[in-house]
């Protein structure tokens, strides 16, 4: 299914959860089977299998698509949640959203030092949340790999922001892309040249040796 078909399955809400802003409904994406399952082949072929140890996923709706990606990935799912809805120790964050602020947590004894994470989430909007999530995971001394959204709002330039560096990059336009990846700069890039795609992500090439 290509990314038209994706895009045209989603659902605008208008003025929810609040006056102004246009809720971008999942629902019937997750509801159709083929839509789902290309989403989430989509996002494990681009990273590829053994480049992750754990897959943190953001409350809620990015609990849905980390975990069958987490799945696919013989990897181990983290939920990020709000403040408040983890049971054990935690460490947090605050963030600021495109209308409003909020506080995410994460468990202290999820990630171990050196572990690789790629964070899901279902939008990136401002880009306040993945910044936020990026910060609990480096806090505990794992490393962000990446950052798989199904959606970005590009007009909040939420890719123009480096989530562990707040560092502004890129360009944005007044539209959503759809199926945005981010992934890490190599070894010797600056942390500036880390953007996010709006681009349904690259097959990997496998070659022979």
């Amino acid at each position: 299914m290509d990314i038209s078909k994706l895009k045209a399955i989603i659902r605008d809400v208008p003025d929810f959860p609040q006056a102004g802003v246009v809720f971008k409904d999942i629902t019937p994406l997750l509801a159709d089977p083929l839509a789902f399952s290309t989403v989430i082949d989509l996002i494990v072929v681009h990273f590829g299998r053994g480049s992750v140890d754990k897959v943190v996923g953001i409350e809620a709706r990015g609990f849905i698509l980390a975990s069958p990606v987490a799945y696919h990935f013989g990897a181990g799912f983290v939920p990020v949640r709000k403040a408040g809805k983890l049971p054990w120790e935690t460490t947090s964050a605050q963030y600021e959203l495109e209308y409003g602020s909020e506080t995410l947590e994460i468990h202290t004894d999820a990630l171990g030092p050196g572990e690789r994470v790629l964070i899901v989430d279902d939008v990136l909007a401002t880009g306040g949340t993945a910044r936020a999530t990026a910060s609990l995971v480096e806090g505990l001394g794992a490393k962000v790999i990446g950052i798989a959204c199904l959606i970005e709002l590009e007009f909040l330039k939420g890719s123009r922001t480096d989530p562990t560096s707040g560092t502004r990059i890129g360009r944005g336009t007044r539209r959503p892309s759809y199926l945005s990846s981010c992934a890490p700069p190599p070894p010797d890039t600056p942390r500036t040249a880390w953007r996010c795609t709006g681009r349904p992500p690259p097959r990997r090439r496998r070659t022979r040796g």
